[in-house]
């Protein structure tokens, strides 16, 4: 399906920002050796691709707002429309030269989504969605949700809080609840290409606690534009307020909600 106007001043940003991105990444091996290690050079990775990113969208779409990781918001004239930008999600990957991170850029209309971008540059895969067109993988295949109806079937992903992030305990008990039950879990490291995954059916379910807007805007759309329900922990539209997400198909949705509710 060719992209949209709209769409393809995504992807030009997505793809400028993936190449210097991608570059640094070849930098990052080297660092690996060092005493230091890479951290202060992949600082200074994210923030470049996050001004590479602001500079095209603000020149394609002048007065747009902005809500970005590093930048913050930034209200522009134009306020009824606002960019989420996380220019590097799976920041711990990035630093360990482990190549599954994303750039992610969402963009709201009135509060309401209406287009989202996920971009691995290391892979190549371009995941991309607009309301009421539908979720695509490098604008050529059409991607739905996976059919599963039984947890027991089910892959999942999940995100694991880590040194600096509350919630130890609840992951804990919400483990425990949900872990028997389901075919297998993974963590990626990235929420947004957990949502891409589960956009394409590669993973059939992702919850996670403790998110930040700019992490899942885009891939919110995403599952919703491939066939897929999105809510918080409580079945509510409230993910970017609450920073927690479930995505899934509706039947595996009815399933686990009640599940996460007893752990």
């Amino acid at each position: 399906m060719p992209a949209s106007a709209l769409m393809n001043v995504m992807i030009g940003a997505a793809r400028k920002a993936g190449r210097s991105l991608s570059r640094d990444f070849g930098e990052v091996e080297q660092l690996q050796v060092s005493v230091k290690g890479p951290g202060n050079f992949v600082t200074a990775a994210d923030l470049r691709a996050e001004e590479i990113i602001y500079r095209e969208l603000a020149k394609a779409r002048p007065g747009y707002s902005f809500l970005m990781e590093e930048r913050g918001e930034v209200v522009g004239d134009d306020r009824t429309h606002r960019w989420i930008v996380d220019p590097l999600d799976g920041t711990t990957n990035f630093l360990h030269g482990v190549p599954m991170f994303a750039i992610s850029i969402g963009l709201e209309r009135e509060g309401q989504l209406v287009a989202g971008l996920i971009y691995n540059p290391i892979s190549d895969e371009m995941f991309t969605a607009e309301k009421g067109k539908g979720t695509f993988l490098n604008d050529r295949r059409r991607l739905r949700v996976a059919a599963r109806k039984r947890l027991s079937d089910a892959l999942v992903t999940t995100g694991i809080p880590h040194i600096g992030r509350q919630g130890h305990a609840v992951f804990k008990r919400e483990a425990h609840a949900v872990f028997p039950q389901v075919a297998g879990v993974r963590r990626t490291g990235s929420a947004a290409l957990d949502l891409a995954w589960v956009a394409a059916g590669r993973f059939d379910l992702y919850w996670e606690r403790g998110i930040k807007p700019w992490d899942m805007a885009a891939g919110i759309l995403m599952v919703r534009e491939a066939g897929g329900t999105v809510t918080d922990l409580s079945g509510a539209s409230d993910m970017l307020v609450h920073g927690e997400v479930v995505a899934s198909n509706s039947a595996l949705h009815k399933e686990f909600l009640p599940l996460i509710a007893a752990g």
